[in-house]
């Protein structure tokens, strides 16, 4: 019998694991098998408030070790939401146990740590991927389309992204990002991940030349806020902005010779059944003693809803890796750019601590 559905285990009960609960039931080719928890009752407490909200049907069954999950053979593939200190131990045996890997970003502590969870999911022949959601909506399918036309922005000459909320105070006394045992990369692994996929996107994956980087400030031993800038051999050059302290932004710049185009929501689409992005070719005129500085600005918008939707960024996601470990043919894309994404993120902590 033809298998038409990819099995999951989610290893670990963190609180982003409640948004994928709905996104495997959303793929149309998931069925959540199990979750696990070194502590059974949190993965009871889990999947009894998840269920409540977003049933699955059988009710996924709760585990007292990540080990005991990885053990089934009812299991396919897993989600991994652990904290990256942790990441790289439960990824390896994840691979060693023949299931294929999603896991959570950033990938690992430091490049070398993502190579040796790489090169067993290789040795395994399982999948990986990281859980960067935003390279699964239909906006992204959009964006490529101008870019490579070119007749909207011509050459990419700057890329300018921030990313950051302001943390409250329990988030800095409490919250599991301000524990450098467990996530030692702060904001900049957090958050500034995202900056840096997006850069790398937007170049076809080139790896910049230069780099330069400060952290801002430092709490706890993490990074609260970080700022990098970096240098393309095409002459292309890219910022971006990370934090805990500032205000709720997610917006993405890419200025061209023709043009720029703004996104102001890349991460996490703003509420709506359409993501989108604008196209601004604005020009100035002088005639004399009249200045004129006229705004010409095109709207292009895909039909991809927000969130909780079969056709939001995490759903297509989990779909996405389900028709990849059941197909039974791997993609190599996937693994390679999570290792692009955490050298840069290593060169950008290198450069801010020489």
């Amino acid at each position: 019998m033809i298998q038409t559905h990819c099995r999951w285990g989610i290893l670990g009960a963190a609180s982003i694991a409640r948004k994928n609960w709905q996104a495997i039931l959303h793929s149309g080719n998931g069925r959540l098998v199990a979750v696990a928890s070194r502590d059974r009752a949190k993965a009871e407490a889990l999947i009894r408030g998840c269920q409540a909200q977003v049933p699955h049907d059988p009710v996924p069954e709760p585990l007292g070790s990540y080990a005991e999950l990885l053990s089934r053979d009812d299991i396919d593939a897993v989600y991994i939401p652990l904290p990256t200190g942790l990441r790289k131990e439960w990824a390896i045996a994840a691979a060693r146990a023949g299931k294929h890997l999603l896991s959570e970003k950033p990938s690992g502590v430091n490049a070398a740590d993502v190579r040796e969870i790489i090169d067993a999911c290789a040795e395994a022949k399982v999948q990986y991927m990281d859980g960067t959601m935003f390279m699964h909506g239909k906006r992204l399918e959009a964006l490529r389309h101008e870019l490579d036309a070119g007749g909207s922005l011509g050459e990419v000459r700057r890329i300018s992204t921030q990313f950051s909320f302001p943390g409250s105070e329990e988030f800095f006394n409490e919250n599991i990002r301000m524990d450098a045992a467990l996530e030692p990369l702060g904001c900049l692994g957090d958050l500034g991940w995202y900056n840096v996929r997006l850069i790398l996107w937007i170049m076809n994956y080139a790896m910049p030349s230069e780099l330069r980087s400060t952290i801002i400030r430092e709490d706890k031993g993490v990074p609260v806020a970080f700022s990098a800038e970096m240098r393309f051999e095409s002459g292309a050059t890219a910022s971006f902005h990370c934090s805990f302290d500032a205000w709720n932004e997610q917006w993405a710049v890419i200025s061209g010779t023709k043009g720029q185009i703004v996104i102001e929501d890349f991460v996490l689409p703003f509420y709506g059944a359409e993501t989108a992005f604008r196209i601004e070719q604005s020009t100035p005129s002088a005639d004399m003693c009249q200045f004129h500085y006229e705004r010409h600005s095109r709207r292009v918008s895909v039909r991809d809803y927000s969130d909780t939707h079969a056709t939001a960024q995490e759903a297509r996601m989990f779909r996405k890796f389900g028709e990849i470990a059941l197909s039974g043919s791997l993609e190599p894309h996937w693994p390679e750019i999570s290792l692009k994404t955490q050298i840069v993120i290593d060169a950008c902590l290198k450069s801010a601590s020489a």
